[in-house]
């Protein structure tokens, strides 16, 4: 059964002191286009994280965020008091010579806060416990994402049978004209000649070219092919997973042939029921390509 390009994937989980919440978010893509972002303390996990999301997700505009929200009193984040203390003497030091006043409210011990190295922030890395249970959320937001685009599948399955079958419908209303056209046409050609008058012709040459013109009128190859491949994009989505491409070129070949069909048609109605057609197509070609 066909799957989506398009799914959303997002679950958090917590731990004694942080809140990590997995988001994944993936949109239709000719290739896997994977964007990761990962906090530094999961970094050295990244390959293997992306090898994950190619195995499990194979194609699409893949978006792909840690967030950690620290929830305990613990922090890393440390004060460097040597730094602090040699800031504030230089600004007392510059108060003085230009007889401006030292900041002493808290705007300005923000101000100290924010210059270089003043605060420091330990590179910690996560333990195997921790990465278990993060590894554990991205599991379960890639089955959301996997659920979803099957959902979506779903859908796009139902959309694409109405539109195959509208389209073999519209090829067995091509059926009642044809005989009528190709009689329209002999009676045309043969008044045209009538109008000429006593012309002297061979009239074997006129009807092996007559035939001729007329087999290349003929549509009842284009029509048994085009069958064939709507028939083969219904047997195609019932088949594996990621198909998509397949489908978009069985779909190129059905517009191949229905382009065809009007061309040769040379009749009103045929030609209206090939646009009609080519509406139906359309429709699918737009659709295909969320395909996985």
């Amino acid at each position: 059964m066909i799957q989506s390009m398009t799914g959303f994937g997002k679950v958090t989980a917590e731990l004694p002191s942080k809140k990590v919440t997995v988001e994944i978010k993936a949109l239709n893509s000719k290739q896997l286009d994977l964007s990761t972002r990962i906090p530094s303390i999961y970094k050295e996990k990244e390959m293997a994280v992306r090898s994950l999301l190619l195995q499990k997700l194979e194609r699409g505009k893949v978006d792909f965020t840690i967030y950690i929200e620290d929830i305990g009193k613990s922090s890393s984040a440390q004060i460097n008091q040597d730094m602090f203390i040699y800031y504030y003497n230089q600004l007392q030091e510059l108060s003085g010579k230009l007889g401006i006043p030292m900041p002493t409210d808290w705007a300005g011990l923000q101000g100290l806060l924010r210059m270089p190295e003043v605060i420091s922030t330990e590179a910690v890395e996560a333990d195997e416990q921790e990465w278990e249970v993060v590894r554990t959320a991205i599991d379960s937001a890639i089955l959301q994402v996997v659920e979803f685009r099957t959902q979506e599948g779903a859908m796009l399955y139902s959309l694409f049978k109405q539109k195959i079958d509208n389209i073999a419908a519209l090829l067995r209303e091509v059926e009642p004209y044809e005989k009528e056209r190709i009689e329209k046409i002999k009676s045309r050609i043969l008044e045209n000649i009538e109008k000429l008058g006593n012309v002297d012709f061979d009239r074997n040459r006129f009807e092996q070219e007559l035939i001729y013109y007329i087999e290349k009128l003929d549509v009842n190859e284009e029509k048994n092919r085009l069958d064939n491949h709507l028939r083969y994009f219904l047997e195609t989505m019932e088949s594996a997973q990621g198909q998509g491409k397949k489908l978009g070129f069985i779909a190129q070949e059905m517009g191949r042939e229905i382009n065809t069909l009007g061309s040769k048609s040379n009749h009103a109605e045929m030609q209206k029921i090939v646009v009609r057609m080519k509406d139906e197509l359309e429709q699918v070609k737009e659709q295909v390509l969320n395909v996985l």
